[in-house]
């Protein structure tokens, strides 16, 4: 009784805005740790008395083809200090087994959770089963690539039950409580979110009406202009395959971007400032101190492996949006053929509307160019010690290694690129950079990842495993979704060309998927399926998509 007074305590003061997310985990550390000496006697008390009362049981679970799981585990941590009994199927977790344990469990709710985009078809499609299956249990919506007009416009409509986007852990507590109280404030609150999804829709659409503003002719016509007569492209040192076995966790340290961690608990601001904000710095300097223990313990212990490779190839672009990729110097057989999409949106004059290709010499230039490829890692080892602080009920120290590991991994691909251009490419070799100047990519190159707004087509991913074999030299797989594992992992291309730059697709139009489809010689539908939040149209609406 004490335990959950003072657990329920903590999550007013958090959902006040009194305690941060460090602290409502660390308490729930202590929580934990004293339930696992009182279990027996609480089941004692609980088969005398017939049972205790929670506020409600809540199956949460990683969707389908999808390894990320530090928010959703973050939630269910916070929902647990707030007396709700959650129950984690972890990641990776098929439709089936989510909807079966929910019946069986007699669930009052269930949250998905998804990191990766196509992870929000496998959340239609639970929204599907449930309809099917005659569920009317609240889903709830949460992970980094959710958003409330993804919610309201592809997942709500497909279910009659309440479906809910939450956004963060902060605000998890006040609709899982709203969601458990029977009665009239339950029946309003649904009542006003699907009020809200109807709104949602109604101005969606409004936007898609507006569409693309070029088409893809017109686009291609005002391509970024690579000046392909007076540049000559940087040859590399080397071309092929660079493995990295167990690369220096030590080096990495000092190419760590520490912001996203901080986000990862729900911090926002600028790091180093962000330590002496007279609001939230003590417990940000604290977590910072508490990390670099950490850390320090990963490096001189060895808890973590990092594992990478790289590749440097010739390459050009052809048909406009693709780029060959070349098997040597010869350039008669290729190895592969990179798919890229261009923006569409109308622009102010004098800007371009760019591909990744444009980054790449034509091959109709003359120009002998290249492209490299990179997959790291720095997650080999974790598993061990996650499955230790499972055992020691310590939420925190699991939480933290996980935030820490992508941190490194990041860290990894921050150095490799800093080596491939002043190394391994040689394009900067009197390249000095601090790690604020890394941070804020004050260089020259690229390298964007399949997957983000430059490229946004997961799929792509497949071509770059063909590539480097990331399986085989850095033990870092893909799954159906093409979300990578070990989670802490990052992949994607180099681009050295100095007009190189990150931007992003937008939405495309559908005489662009068609083109997209059939370059990649895929259908339609498939194209549409894996460029979902790109579609500047809605296939199932638009008559020019049957």
């Amino acid at each position: 009784g004490l335990l959950m007074y003072g657990m329920n305590f903590v999550g007013d003061l958090f959902g006040a805005g009194k305690m941060f997310l460090p602290q409502v985990v660390k308490s729930a550390r202590v929580m934990k740790k004293a339930v696992a000496h009182l279990i027996p006697f609480i089941e004692q008390q609980k088969a005398a008395s017939g049972g205790s009362r929670s506020n409600g049981k809540i199956i949460m679970a990683t969707v389908k083809g999808d390894v990320h799981d530090i928010g959703k585990n973050i939630v269910g941590v916070v929902l647990q200090c707030n007396n709700f009994e959650v129950i984690d199927l972890g990641v990776m977790v098929p439709c089936e087994r989510i909807l079966e344990t929910a019946r069986r469990e007699g669930a009052d709710m269930i949250g998905l959770s998804g990191l990766i985009t196509p992870s929000l078809d496998e959340m239609v499609h639970v929204a599907r089963e449930m309809q099917r299956q005659g569920f009317d249990t609240p889903l709830l919506i949460g992970g980094a690539t959710t958003s409330p007009a993804h919610t309201s416009v592809k997942i709500d409509p497909h279910y009659k039950g309440p479906v809910v986007y939450v956004k963060d852990a902060s605000r998890s507590v006040g609709i899982c409580q709203q969601l458990a109280t029977a009665g009239r404030p339950r029946d309003e609150f649904v009542t006003r979110v699907k009020s809200d999804h109807a709104v949602r829709r109604e101005q969606h659409q409004g936007k898609k009406t507006k569409g693309p503003q070029l088409t893809l002719a017109q686009a291609r016509a005002n391509r970024f202009n690579g000046d392909w007569e007076a540049y000559a492209p940087p040859v590399p040192r080397f071309l092929g395959l660079r493995v990295f076995e167990d690369y220096s966790l030590e080096d990495l340290t000092r190419y760590i971007d520490w912001m996203p961690f901080f986000n990862a608990w729900e911090f926002g601001g600028k790091f180093p400032d962000i330590l002496t904000d007279p609001v939230v710095g003590e417990q940000v300097s604290s977590l910072y101190a508490d990390a670099r223990r950490m850390l320090k313990q990963v490096i001189h212990e060895g808890w973590l492996t990092a594992r990478g490779v790289i590749g440097l190839f010739p390459a050009n672009s052809v048909d406009d949006d693709d780029v060959e990729v070349y098997a040597d110097e010869s350039r008669s057989r290729v190895l592969a053929r990179l798919h890229f999409l261009r923006q569409q949106k109308g622009k102010p004059d004098g800007q371009s509307h760019d591909a990744l290709a444009d980054f790449i010499a034509p091959r109709s230039s003359g120009r002998r160019d290249y492209v490299g490829a990179f997959a790291v890692t720095a997650g080999h080892g974790i598993e061990s010690h996650l499955e230790r602080f499972k055992r020691a009920h310590d939420d925190y120290s699991s939480i933290m290694l996980k935030a820490l590991a992508d941190r490194l991994a990041e860290a990894f691909a921050e150095r490799l690129h800093e080596r491939v251009r002043r190394e391994f490419w040689g394009y900067a070799p009197e390249e000095r950079l601090a790690n604020e100047q890394l941070i804020k990519e004050n260089y020259r190159g690229i390298r964007p990842a399949p997957g983000y707004p430059a490229c946004p087509d997961h799929t792509e991913k497949a071509t770059l495993w063909k590539l480097l074999d990331p399986e085989a030299n850095a033990g870092v797989r893909i799954t159906e979704s093409f979300a990578m594992y070990p989670t802490a992992a990052v992949s994607g291309w180099y681009f050295s060309h100095p007009g190189a730059r990150y931007f992003a697709v937008g939405k495309i139009g559908l005489d662009q998927v068609q083109n997209y489809a059939a370059r990649k010689k895929i259908s339609l539908e498939e194209a549409q399926r894996w460029l979902s939040p790109n579609l500047g149209y809605d296939p199932d609406s638009d008559a020019d998509a049957a």
